[in-house]
């Protein structure tokens, strides 16, 4: 399985390097995290014959090219290229997406760790009209088995999201975990890998 994570500065620079990778492979099943699903969905739309089964986590609006976003994308480019980075790194984890529904230390500290290291690499590299797609892609060309996971108390957008493509692809299932947020993977890690390896088994 091919991970593509959670991208603040999804730009088309950043999709393009991803989908060249992912030519490379055949075969592949693919997850995308957040922002990361908008490189997934476009992958799968246009080179679907290398797509195994996709799963799609707390994605975003993904069938509008323009769809409003939650995350202040200029704003924070903004302040990397001022080099605050600490600045950036405090608000980034008080973010409504980064908030977790668990209460076990270890999750909140390793999330932390994870912003930490986190340099931002991808919003300085695009521009501020990179972070949508150039045209929503077809999604009548994605036929393959998709999970789409979402978060039982996920911000109101994505859970929206989640729904609307739950409709829009043929071969779609809809799984909501409880106990959890925009980070499923760390609000409830046991439920989530039961989900993704289950799905993975029954499409490997």
């Amino acid at each position: 399985m091919f991970t593509l994570p959670a991208i603040i500065g999804s730009g088309a620079r950043k999709r393009g390097k991803y989908n060249a990778t992912l030519r490379l492979r055949s075969d592949v099943a693919l997850l995308g995290m957040s922002q990361g699903a908008r490189a997934v969905v476009e992958f799968a739309a246009g080179s679907g014959h290398q797509v195994r089964a996709l799963i799609l986590d707390g994605a975003p609006d993904v069938t509008h090219p323009h769809a409003p976003e939650e995350v202040p994308i200029r704003h924070f480019r903004a302040l990397l290229r001022r080099g605050e980075l600490d600045a950036f790194r405090r608000e980034w984890l008080a973010h409504p997406l980064m908030r977790l529904r668990s209460l076990d230390r270890g999750v909140h500290q390793l999330l932390a760790e994870m912003i930490a290291r986190y340099r931002g690499a991808d919003l300085l590299g695009s521009t501020d009209d990179e972070g949508t797609l150039a045209a929503a892609p077809d999604l009548r060309h994605i036929r393959q088995p998709t999970l789409i996971i979402s978060g039982a108390d996920d911000l109101p957008g994505r859970t929206l999201a989640a729904q609307h493509l739950a409709t829009l692809l043929p071969a779609a299932e809809l799984a909501v975990i409880a106990n959890a947020a925009h980070l499923p993977n760390l609000d409830n890690p046991s439920r989530y890998n039961e989900l993704c390896r289950s799905f993975l088994l029954r499409h490997s």
